[in-house]
């Protein structure tokens, strides 16, 4: 049974769950440690950028070492080290230490992308992969929402500190149990594909170099934009959704959270399966299938982005709504996306093209989406002030810069709500911009592939 690819799929379901438990643990959390430590929205976004930017540069070189050494052990390391430094955050006394602490949790989660999703690559064959790997990333939605419903009320019953505790504790159970992972030989599933199981008599591939072969394919550098693109949005979604419900719709801190379950997790879930079902079978008749149901996932999601952002003070079930179904549609890319990176890259690859296309999604979106959305929240909010501060002197001629803090606007508080909610609305222009970078990654992908076949049968 521990050799059977579905003991294997559900651990790294399991680690991939508390990959993203972990790291989602902050976004559930910023309200109450900006209140506590005095941030803005900037500060808040800083946080998670510690976590992305190290999470990225270490994949890189993570990933080269999944193609050549036990992914099993690399995982376990990374599931260990991720868990004990998510507990040393409910330790932190401050800002930086806190920042600090985040930067060792992006470091060992680093190990969990690359490892994982190349073990999948040689559990499951081509036409099964779709599928499989909506199992995997199932995870996602799965610890976002496990993250949300759990911090929310630890933090609510008692601190948010408690929150990191509880988090980093699984992860000594799961590391064990990556230990006992099998480890299939690199292409394994392509030779069952082609030679009825006999992994010895895949074909040899030429390893030219495998960063310079993968920057020379067009599709997998707008699948790297694609990345980008995608995280900004999840990512500034990650840090600002339950302060949206908690500022604009009025939730308390547990209520907020409990959307942000029904949201992120239904939704995503959602997604998540039926766009891996979809995936597959669009692959049965077009070659670009898969590329497909991520492109019209995306276009689908921008009218529900706006009409979510739409949503009046209070009305949380039609923002909820609205939203859900948002994120189900944009989660559709994870089932496509990653399939067609284990189609279109030679088995002995897979892991430095997870490593280098995290880097590009990390640093470009993950690190960007909270920023870039926090700076604009912060300055729609000291806007918002001065606006109110003139409407408050309306016989005052010289009218305050949208950058200055008026004694009436010193307490941005009030005015935070309306700042985020404005900064909201770059996601559906983001969404947009995703969908046409992933048309054209649907049209070079039929010649790459090409290209990819005859790399794996020219002779050695």
């Amino acid at each position: 049974m521990l050799r059977a690819p579905g003991f294997a799929l559900g651990v790294l379901f399991a680690v991939n769950t508390l990959n993203f438990y972990d790291r989602q643990v902050l976004g559930a959390l910023t309200e109450p440690i900006r209140h506590e430590w005095g941030l803005d929205d900037f500060g808040s976004g800083a946080l998670y950028v510690s976590f992305t930017l190290f999470y990225a540069v270490a994949g890189v070189p993570i990933g080269r070492l999944a193609d050549i050494y036990p992914r099993r052990v690399i995982l376990a390391l990374g599931v260990f080290l991720w868990s004990i430094l998510t507990a040393a955050c409910g330790l932190a006394g401050g800002y930086w230490t806190l920042f600090v602490c985040r930067l060792g949790v992006g470091v060992g989660e680093a190990a969990c992308a690359p490892a994982a999703a190349s073990l999948v690559g040689d559990l499951y064959r081509a036409e099964r992969r779709g599928r499989a790997l909506s199992i995997f990333m199932a995870g996602l939605p799965a610890g976002i929402a496990l993250s949300y419903l759990v911090s929310g009320r630890v933090a609510a019953a008692f601190s948010w500190r408690a929150a990191f505790f509880v988090a980093g504790l699984p992860g000594l159970l799961l590391a064990a149990l990556a230990l006992v992972l099998p480890e299939p030989a690199r292409g394994a599933a392509e030779a069952s594909s082609r030679n009825a199981g006999d992994p010895a008599r895949v074909t040899p591939e030429k390893d030219t170099g495998a960063v310079r072969t993968l920057l020379a394919t067009p599709t997998f550098l707008w699948i790297v934009a694609s990345g980008a693109l995608h995280n900004f949005n999840m990512y500034a979604l990650g840090v600002f959704l339950v302060s949206y419900l908690v500022r604009w719709h009025g939730l308390s801190l547990a209520s907020a959270n409990d959307g942000a379950t029904l949201i992120a997790g239904v939704g995503g879930a959602v997604g998540l399966f039926a766009g891996g079902i979809a995936a597959d079978l669009a692959l049965r008749r077009w070659r670009r299938g898969r590329l497909f149901v991520a492109t019209g996932g995306a276009v689908a999601a921008v009218p529900l982005l706006l009409l979510a952002l739409a949503a009046p003070r209070g009305q949380v079930a039609a923002f909820s709504l609205a939203l859900g179904a948002s994120v189900a549609l944009t989660y559709a890319y994870y089932s496509g996306v990653y399939a067609t990176i284990q189609d279109l890259v030679e088995p002995r690859r897979r892991g430095t093209a997870m490593a280098l296309y995290f880097f590009a999604m990390y640093t470009l979106g993950g690190a960007l989406g909270p920023l870039a959305t926090g700076a604009l929240s912060d300055h729609l909010t000291r806007r918002a002030a001065a606006a109110a501060a003139v409407e408050a002197s309306p016989g005052r001629v010289d009218a305050p810069a949208a950058n200055e803090a008026p004694a009436a606007a010193q307490n941005l508080e009030p005015y935070r709500a309306e700042g985020l909610r404005q900064a909201m609305h770059v996601l559906p222009g983001v969404c947009a911009a995703l969908a046409i970078v992933l048309y054209a990654a649907s049209r070079t992908l039929p010649r790459d592939l090409d290209r990819r076949a005859e790399r794996s049968t020219a002779p050695s």
